[in-house]
């Protein structure tokens, strides 16, 4: 029989990626001033992977990743999901939106995106929010799974991962 208990806190990340330069740095600061302050800020990257997102947003589309410094319990999640659709509505213009907002957390094991999208391999979780396996940590390193959007399996974003997860595993080896 398995004996249910809390998980290791998750370290929270974000993709963040708008045809606007400015609009990601103020979300990114306004992000900072409801989860605190960041550990790590990505080099601007191109997001090229698609074109799905270009007659909503415009094109070229500029990409940053963050990760926050501090840690939450994985089910926080749900809540951060639907505050970032928050502030997204908040940067619509004539319907489309300005920004594109993917939080999702790291645990040793994996990595988690949130989204509202069902899918076969997504998990519900609870207000309409589901969990999408994204990555998983093996031999070292993040992998991708089957379903893995082609812009994550890409090896310089697993090279980020790997080292935002480094950073959390020292992080939880300091916790009491």
């Amino acid at each position: 029989m398995s004996h249910p208990r809390e998980p290791e806190p998750a370290k929270i990340i974000s993709s963040l990626f708008s045809p606007e330069r400015e609009c990601i740095e103020r979300v990114i600061t306004h992000l900072s001033g409801i989860y605190g302050p960041l550990d790590w800020l990505s080099p601007e990257l191109f997001f090229d992977r698609t074109r799905y997102y270009a007659r909503e947003m415009g094109w070229p589309l500029y990409r940053r990743f963050i990760s926050f410094e501090r840690l939450v319990p994985p089910d926080r999640i749900v809540e951060i999901k639907l505050k970032t659709n928050e502030i997204e509505g908040q940067y619509l213009r004539e319907g489309n939106r300005g920004i594109n907002i993917d939080p999702g957390c790291i645990s040793a094991e994996r990595l988690i995106l949130a989204t509202g999208k069902n899918y076969v391999h997504r998990v519900y979780l609870s207000k309409g929010i589901y969990a999408d396996l994204t990555l998983v940590f093996q031999k070292g390193s993040f992998k991708p799974v089957a379903w893995t959007y082609p812009d994550y399996a890409d090896p310089e974003v697993i090279g980020y991962l790997n080292g935002v997860r480094k950073r959390y595993m020292e992080q939880l080896k300091s916790l009491p």
